[in-house]
């Protein structure tokens, strides 16, 4: 049996924009991406903390260092820039595998600036 494990999460993040005409998915700063071992094309949740929802998505690279966290598709009416949201990606794994799994747990500031890397 496999069980679907915390494996990447980037938190308190900002919305930097909305785009409601796209095929839909989130746009990830990078830098963010690659500190929480989140890839390109990876399905990911994002809980919204200023209004209780919670989107389920892909992942778009965005430019490294800019910031940028943006809800695009049917997702951007669940979304407004400026609230605070967690992203949240998964690893399928063995009992034995999820018991070592060490999530990549990234904080960043209100400019998606990262303060602080810990491992579960």
């Amino acid at each position: 049996m496999l069980k679907a494990m915390l494996s990447g999460k980037i938190h308190c993040a900002r919305v930097t924009e909305t785009q409601l005409h796209y095929e839909g998915s989130v746009t990830i700063d990078k830098t963010l991406m690659d500190a929480a071992g989140i890839v390109a094309d990876e399905r990911v949740t994002v809980a919204n903390m200023s209004n209780g929802e919670r989107a389920e998505t892909y992942v778009i690279e965005g430019k490294a260092s800019r910031g940028d966290i943006c809800l695009n598709g049917a997702a951007a009416r669940l979304f407004a820039v400026g609230d605070e949201v967690i992203i949240l990606s998964y690893a399928l794994c063995t009992e034995e595998e999820a018991r070592k799994l060490k999530p990549r747990i990234v904080i960043v500031n209100e400019k998606n600036e990262i303060v602080r890397q810990t491992t579960h």
